[in-house]
């Protein structure tokens, strides 16, 4: 599904945010990626859908290397969530949802949200499988937090991806909201056969929910283990 050899980013300041990052998800898999603040973690997610230039290294997807001829197709099949929700307040739930659609959608209708009665359909649909059918003409700054997530991931899956990449997705949410994205999120891995990167600091859900973890320590990999491998001795690798 994806494979990444010896992926470099330096930032103006001289900080190397990755330092050849070795690195292969299968599809299907639901993979965490654990690390401190500063460690990498956004930066390599970024850098597979094209949101960050790399220095060096490269990223294959599905086989094919990502180029910038390659990188549009990528982005098609590619779902992003994002850790501050990145939702319009004064939208509805549903328009929220169907701005994931504006990449393949005509420029001009989608920017007056001229959205087809069976794209209206899949938002909805889109919105019930994260449980907010109820929800879909509330605005967004109507919504809680966890609420909110749930329309940002129902946005990220009404492309029908084939990749779902998560940035800290529950970072802002109490314990049991947190929860409750992490069940969701890996439900759709299951049910849709959704290839999974999820960053996270909360040890424990990543034990939980991923079926492979890696640790990310100044831009570098620590450990690379199956979820039921990990211990307290991985995890003083990256958080000391």
């Amino acid at each position: 599904m994806i494979e990444i050899k010896n992926l470099k980013k330096t930032f103006e300041g001289g900080t190397e945010a990755l330092r050849g990052v070795d690195l292969k998800v299968n599809k299907g898999e639901f993979l965490s990626i654990l690390g401190p603040s500063g460690s990498g973690k956004t930066t390599l997610l970024r850098s597979i859908n094209g949101l960050e230039n790399i220095d060096s290294g490269e990223i294959f997807f599905d086989s094919e290397k990502i180029n910038k001829i390659y990188l549009p197709e990528v982005q098609k099949k590619t779902g992003m969530i994002f850790q501050e929700f990145n939702l319009v307040n004064n939208l509805s739930a549903i328009n929220n949802v169907l701005t994931g659609l504006l990449n393949s959608s005509s420029k001009f209708l989608s920017m007056f949200y001229l959205f087809t009665k069976d794209q209206k359909l899949e938002a909805l649909k889109a919105l019930e499988t994260v449980g907010l059918l109820d929800k879909a003409y509330n605005r967004a700054d109507e919504l809680s937090g966890g609420q909110r997530q749930r329309v940002g991931i129902a946005r990220a899956i009404i492309k029908k991806p084939s990749l779902l990449l998560a940035d800290e997705p529950v970072a802002s949410l109490d314990p049991k909201a947190a929860d409750l994205i992490m069940s969701l999120l890996k439900k759709i891995n299951k049910e849709f056969k959704i290839t999974i990167m999820c960053n996270l600091h909360q040890t424990e859900l990543a034990a939980q929910y991923s079926d492979r973890i890696i640790g990310l320590l100044d831009g570098a990999i620590m450990f690379d283990k199956l979820a039921s491998n990990i211990n307290r001795t991985s995890i003083n690798q990256i958080y000391k």
